[in-house]
This record gives C-alpha cells, sequence and structure tokens, in this order.
C-alpha cells in the first residue's frame, strides 16, 4: 500500500513547479552559497530533491550536486530541467531512509519537507537524519526546514490551510503525538481529482536540537523560515510554520 507521499507525488511534478513557495528557490540558494563561503569546490547532496529546482540552482552557479527523490516523476522533471539548462546533476530515484553514502559530501540540503518530516513514524524520520549525517564529510554541515510544532499549539491549522489556497478537510493536530492528519483534495498533473489522508510530524526545536546531538552534530542553530530570504538573524517564533536548522 503507498503512503500518502506517495500517491501525492506520484504524478504531481509540473504542478509542484507553479505552487507559490517554489518562486524564493534563487533567494533561499543564495543563503546557502553564504553557508558554504561561496567554495565551488563543496560537493552537495540534495535530499528529497523534487523537481530539482535547488540542485539546478546551484549547479547553474557552478557546484557539484547530487539529488536523490522517493518519486519517479519528480526525479523524471528535474531530469528534464537539467538538460534543458545544459547542467550535469546526478539525480536518481532513492529512499532518504536508505542511502549508503559515506563521508561523501560537504554539505547535505534538505528543503521544503522533501523527506524528513513525512515519514509515518520518528523512527523513520530521525533515519533520515543519520544518513544525512553519514553521507557528510568530517566537518560537514546539513541545512534543513522542517515543520514547527510552535505553529499549531498557536494556531488554527485549519484556517492556515484556508488562507493559503489548500483545501484540506478534518485537519486535526493531535497533541499528544504532534502529528497533523487532514484530508486534501487535489489535481495531479493528468488532471485527475484525487483526495490523500496526510499525516505528517511537526517537531519541537528541542526534539530537533536532541536529535542531531545524538548524533554528533554540533553548532545547532534553529532560525524562523521565511520562505525564500533565509536567514540567521530571524529567531524562531510561534508564528513561524516552519523553522531553518542548520547543523555541523
Amino acid at each position: 500500500m503507498k503512503q500518502w507521499y506517495e500517491e501525492f507525488f506520484e504524478n504531481y511534478a509540473e504542478s509542484y513547479d507553479k505552487e507559490e513557495f517554489t518562486k524564493g528557490t534563487k533567494g533561499e540558494v543564495d543563503f546557502i552559497e553564504q553557508e558554504i563561503n561561496f567554495d565551488k569546490t563543496k560537493r552537495i547532496l540534495d535530499i528529497g530533491c523534487g523537481t530539482g529546482r535547488h540542485a539546478i540552482e546551484l549547479a547553474g552557479r557552478g557546484y557539484d550536486v547530487t539529488g536523490i527523490d522517493l518519486s519517479a516523476a519528480q526525479i523524471k522533471r528535474a531530469i528534464e530541467k537539467a538538460k534543458k539548462e545544459n547542467l550535469h546533476i546526478d539525480f536518481s530515484i532513492a529512499d532518504a531512509r536508505d542511502l549508503d553514502f559515506k563521508e561523501e559530501f560537504d554539505l547535505v540540503i534538505m528543503i521544503c519537507e522533501g523527506a524528513f518530516p513525512l515519514m509515518e513514524t520518528d523512527e523513520m524520520n530521525y533515519k533520515i537524519l543519520e544518513n544525512a549525517r553519514n553521507a557528510l564529510k568530517p566537518k560537514g554541515k546539513l541545512i534543513f526546514t522542517t515543520l514547527s510544532a510552535l505553529f499549531p499549539l498557536f494556531h488554527n491549522m485549519a484556517e492556515f490551510y484556508n488562507e493559503h489556497g489548500i483545501n484540506a478537510a478534518n485537519v486535526h493536530f493531535d497533541l499528544l503525538t504532534f502529528r497533523e492528519s487532514s484530508i486534501i483534495d487535489f489535481v495531479d498533473d493528468s488532471g485527475k481529482k484525487k483526495t490523500i489522508n496526510d499525516n505528517t510530524r511537526y517537531y519541537t526545536p528541542s526534539e530537533i536540537t536532541w536529535y542531531l546531538k545524538s548524533l554528533g552534530f554540533k553548532n545547532i542553530g534553529i532560525f524562523g523560515c521565511n520562505l525564500g530570504h533565509f536567514s540567521r538573524n530571524d529567531p524562531l517564533t510561534h508564528d513561524d510554520p516552519e523553522m531553518l536548522v542548520i547543523a555541523e
């Protein structure tokens, strides 16, 4: 049986690239470049790369990038887009819970919930972070964004979805598990109307810090996540749906 995220991204590549949140890619890559001091010798792994928007922007600026995603449709579109730009990027279908990279990359990015924290258990989400750690060279850096549990504690999620044009029903945030469940209606790339039962984990800053410390990461920073305008100067508040995490 397919999980909801597999069904959602089965045929949603072109539509994904039209989503409003994808418009901030260049600004986000500006920040990523700053974090690695514009060093073009750095090898970068994009976990949950989707249609390759960050990987392609980075490759276009001269970086050696590898992108992996669970969705064949997303990877197919990423490859097509890279070819149009005459860029060589190693895109492949892979499960972030089952990677065998060992100290190969200077930077790992996971932007916009491409893998973490969509998994159905905390153990699976933790495994993704562990695989990201394993992929990094000594003194490597991890940059990712994830859903902040502070936001649904202070906001009505059904109202938030309505304000952002997301057709979601029966939205429920479980205070015991910090998991949000909802029913989402959408139209895929073929024009077919589909319904999925979304179930996603929101994390507190203290949980993320503990996860990363247990994996040996240091210099952990957690900030507010403003799409297209990542910055270490934005403190995380309960008004931020996502948090930006940086660890070495």
